[in-house]
């Protein structure tokens, strides 16, 4: 005859508050956690966004955020496509002078995915500089674009016309040369300057 099993109901309930109560005392301490690092994790975000700002637009010493709805509107005037695509804009100043203005911009055309990349044009519509802040390209290829010497290429370029791409040297006028190999990121990125020149113009008026 088969022994018979008896379950231990009361003990199975002590186990089952236990685990209960580990449970949700390990959610009260996560919570607590996130709370207490949200402030901190924000503010550091903030102050990346204000060193990369002021590393495409050094003359600004402050900067004021163009409204959501104004930007939404630019992207709709520009015939932006992706909306997603202009991120945020902001106009520079030192003092109560505008000395030009940022644009965020995230390029969804390059060859691994969007580029999150800011660029910043003086107020009489030169190009200072570009930052790529985000990009998952290719290695030793589209990842190239983070470097000086893809990125310098678009310093004391016009925004008030069109950044082109050509493949061979040297390239001339408002345009760039290509990354050997990554010709798609290399139009990519020039792609997120042109929106940005185009807010620019807008912003500018």
């Amino acid at each position: 005859m088969a022994n018979i099993v008896k379950i231990d109901w009361k003990e199975v309930i002590r186990l089952g508050l236990i685990l209960l109560a580990i449970s949700a005392v390990a959610a009260c301490l996560l919570a607590l956690t996130n709370y207490v690092t949200a402030g901190t994790i924000e503010q550091m975000n903030a102050d990346a966004n204000t060193a990369a700002r002021q590393e495409v637009l050094a003359e600004a010493t402050d900067f004021e955020q163009v409204p959501a709805e104004e930007l939404a509107k630019i992207g709709t005037e520009i015939g932006l496509e992706k909306p997603e695509e202009l991120m945020e804009a902001y106009i520079g100043k030192n003092g109560s002078e505008v000395v030009g203005y940022t644009v965020k911009t995230a390029p969804s055309n390059g060859y691994a995915g969007s580029v999150e990349m800011l660029t910043g044009i003086s107020a009489d519509g030169v190009i200072q500089a570009i930052t790529i802040l985000k990009q998952n390209e290719t290695p030793g290829l589209g990842a190239k674009s983070t470097e000086p010497e893809f990125k310098d290429q678009f310093k004391e370029k016009s925004a008030l016309e069109e950044v082109t791409v050509v493949k061979t040297a040297p390239a001339t006028g408002n345009a760039i040369q290509a990354i050997t190999g990554a010709t798609i990121t290399s139009k990519a990125v020039t792609y997120g300057v042109n929106i940005a020149n185009q807010v620019y113009q807008i912003l500018s008026k």
